[in-house]
């Protein structure tokens, strides 16, 4: 799967050493470099490129750290919606606890479909057609409508359709009906600073995604590693020729293959940390987003015995998204 995925520059490499060798014999040009001053140049490359990965990886990390937050606040706050609340003989109670819930199930869909909108800086994959996961894509391509209209109230779904960043407008109507039950004596003061600091978390966890959403790895960084690497791989030919010609042993074609591993292994380490950059564009390698919506939605749900439970996302290809 991993050759698949980065089976160009191994193909490239191959072609480009050989396209090498293949003038080399053919004429009498000298081609040789010395290996000692290139293999000084793939050691800075290197150490580059493991800072960039080191960078991209932090971000995909502290991306699915802010979504296992999510997790778990998600959870409390709907264990304080189902047993924090007073005068439990009112009979509109557990329709309160349901819009509650509901309200946070759609602020968590609106997150999810925010954070997987297009950036001009990200990949250009498009997830409505990603083969390895023909379930995600299919409940994806409705849009964010059809699921979150479960969950929310028609006439509150079309005033919140026009707001620039529906995801904080929800946490702001959640934040204005938690107020109203302490208005009612439905809760004490402390549980309604505790609901807030609640609400405060979610705003939290929402900017930090946004953060890394919203500003890319600086280009310095990106693109100086991929272009000191096509620096390094365009020259492995010529090194490894120098030592492969002097060898009695081995012979000049061998040049061939060890380039375009060598070639093949440099792209890879770059691609894998290009790729980890930005961890909710709904790729390969991204914080499964909407599975996890999936599992806390499915708990959420359980907490309320409802009756229409969804199921989780299959692992598709060996994927989740």
């Amino acid at each position: 799967m991993t050759l698949r995925w980065s089976r160009k520059s191994l193909y490239l490499g191959l072609l480009y050493s050989a396209f090498i060798i293949v003038i080399y014999e053919l004429t009498e040009i000298q081609f040789t470099l010395p290996w000692e001053p290139i293999s000084v140049i793939g050691i800075a490359v290197a150490f580059y490129l493991g800072f960039k990965n080191n960078s991209s990886y932090d971000r995909t990390w502290e991306a699915r750290k802010i979504w296992g937050a999510i997790v778990n606040d998600s959870r409390t706050f709907a264990s304080a919606v189902m047993g924090l609340m007073e005068n439990n003989e009112l009979e509109e109670l557990a329709m309160i606890k349901r819009d509650l819930i509901f309200r946070h199930l759609a602020w968590l869909i609106s997150l999810k479909y925010g954070l997987r909108a297009k950036r001009s800086w990200e990949h250009d994959e498009d997830p409505y057609k990603l083969k390895f996961a023909p379930a995600f894509v299919e409940e994806f391509k409705n849009g964010y409508e059809q699921e979150i209209q479960k969950y929310l109230a028609q006439e509150e779904l079309k005033k919140l359709k026009v707001k620039t960043n529906l995801s904080t407008h929800l946490l702001n109507n959640q934040t204005a009906q938690i107020k109203k039950l302490e208005d009612k004596a439905l809760i004490s003061d402390y549980k309604l600073v505790w609901f807030h600091q609640l609400i405060g978390k979610f705003y939290d966890s929402q900017g930090m995604c946004e953060r890394i959403k919203n500003f890319p790895l600086p280009r310095q960084y990106a693109s100086t590693a991929l272009w000191m690497n096509y620096v390094f791989c365009a020259l492995i030919p010529f090194g490894l020729l120098s030592i492969f010609e002097a060898s009695p042993v081995l012979h000049v074609w061998l040049t061939i293959p060890f380039s375009g591993l060598i070639i093949w292994v440099f792209f890879l380490m770059d691609r894998i940390g290009d790729y980890s950059e930005n961890p909710f564009e709904a790729s390969y390698n991204d914080v499964p987003i909407a599975s996890i919506t999936r599992a806390i939605e499915i708990d959420l749900l359980e907490m309320l015995e409802h009756e229409d439970i969804p199921k989780p996302y299959p692992v598709e290809n060996g994927f989740l998204m």
